[in-house]
């Protein structure tokens, strides 16, 4: 395994932190206060567009996607440190590249399984960052980390469907440039388990569908991502060409595209981590308390010294993930991404949670990134399956060659 950056990775990485340093970064408080200044801090402030222009212009757009046809033709390995640099700034520069969940993958769900009327209509323009659009899988009355629990039904009716349910925690649904929603539920509630689910396209402004409020995450609203909604569908109906893939197909589809989001999120925890520790630096050599630096204090010297420990481990089982989705595929992989879903945001929570505490009340604070980058961390634990879902896939995994030899 050689994790060092090739060329076009290195040039990538040098134009996109210059690109983060001098624009993205300024832009921060700019956006919040546009978000203030708006007739709804749902809408996405004018910085942002000109953050995504500047972005296009500088060949910094749809980084993620590996074929040259949509996207920049990286491999996973390629983007792993690039998708790093986003998580600095997570609020403002995966949007600003185009790189931003649940967008990506969506378009990943698009390009592998859509109809080609279905990708002119939506992959395209979102492809182009000129619309937003939602995954609308988890509900509020079941254990949805079980997708075989999915409730919502999609019933066929002569040439439509008609899906009657209720999603919560649907990123990016307050966003009014969110035009569509991939919805996931039940077309056959006789067949095996994983064969009941389809998934179907509803157009934002289909009858029926409702987007009844923004949900918290511990008590952010997460404008900047487009919050997460309760959305209702009330006999919403749409054709039958709005299918995705085979009915029957959804668990499948909802598996494919769950892999890749999941070592996108776990690149950019490394990013926040690597801000996090910034901060904690930053505020142990300018601060004094008790006759000298906070620096000198040795709880202190090994937070930064564990943290850094830690983002170097972690680094290196995500570079390793990416490697294998690119040489034996996602499902070769399997095991890796399990893995670092399960450390990766267990970690980067620690070490935020440690920064906070170094930055007393001002950690708590709107003042720093910190209470938010923690929050959306800890958030990370539950998103795309919660720890304990993917360490009892992981547990199984690791016991069957034993179960099989005691079996003989």
């Amino acid at each position: 395994m050689d994790f060092g950056h090739d060329a076009r990775t290195e040039e990538l990485r040098t134009r996109l932190r210059d690109f983060l340093r001098e624009r993205v970064h300024p832009a921060e408080e700019i956006a919040d206060r546009q978000r203030t200044e708006q007739e709804s801090p749902w809408r996405t402030p004018p910085v942002v567009e000109e953050l995504k222009g500047e972005a296009r212009r500088l060949g910094l757009w749809n980084l993620f996607l590996p074929d040259s046809e949509y996207g920049a033709g990286l491999t996973n390995l390629q983007y792993a440190p690039l998708a790093e640099l986003t998580g600095h700034s997570p609020d403002l520069a995966p949007t600003a590249v185009n790189c931003a969940a649940p967008d990506t993958g969506n378009m990943e769900l698009l390009r592998d399984f859509g109809s080609a009327e279905q990708r002119r209509r939506w992959l395209e323009p979102l492809l182009a960052g000129e619309i937003r659009s939602a995954f609308a899988m988890t509900e509020p009355e079941v254990a949805s980390s079980d997708a075989t629990n999915i409730t919502t039904r999609i019933e066929r009716s002569g040439d439509s469907y008609v899906i009657t349910g209720r999603k919560w925690y649907i990123s990016g649904a307050m966003n009014p440039d969110c035009a569509v929603f991939v919805v996931m539920g039940l077309t056959d509630p006789d067949a095996e388990p994983r064969r009941r689910q389809s998934m179907v396209l509803v157009p934002r402004d289909a009858p029926g569908l409702t987007v009844r409020r923004a949900m918290r995450v511990y008590g952010y609203e997460d404008h900047a991502h487009g919050g997460h909604a309760e959305v209702v569908l009330d006999g919403v109906r749409v054709p039958r060409e709005n299918l995705v893939g085979e009915e029957g197909g959804g668990f499948a589809i909802a598996q494919a595209r769950l892999g890749p989001g999941r070592i996108h999120h776990c690149m950019r925890l490394i990013g926040m981590a690597e801000r996090a520790i910034e901060l904690m630096c930053r505020r142990a050599v300018a601060r004094t308390a008790f006759g000298g630096p906070l620096a000198e204090q040795g709880v202190v010297r090994n937070w930064i010294a564990d943290a850094r420990v830690t983002v170097e481990q972690l680094r290196l089982l995500v570079l390793k993930t990416a490697w294998l989705m690119d040489t034996v595929g996602n499902r070769g992989a399997h095991t890796e991404i399990q893995a670092i879903k399960i450390a990766v945001p267990r970690a980067v929570v620690s070490i935020l949670d440690r920064a906070v505490q170094l930055h007393g009340a001002g950690g708590v604070s709107q003042d720093t990134p910190l209470a938010h980058l923690w929050a959306a961390a800890r958030t990370l634990q539950l998103a795309d399956g919660p720890d304990e879902v993917h360490q009892r896939s992981l547990a199984r995994r690791e016991l069957r060659p034993y179960e099989q030899e005691l079996r003989g």
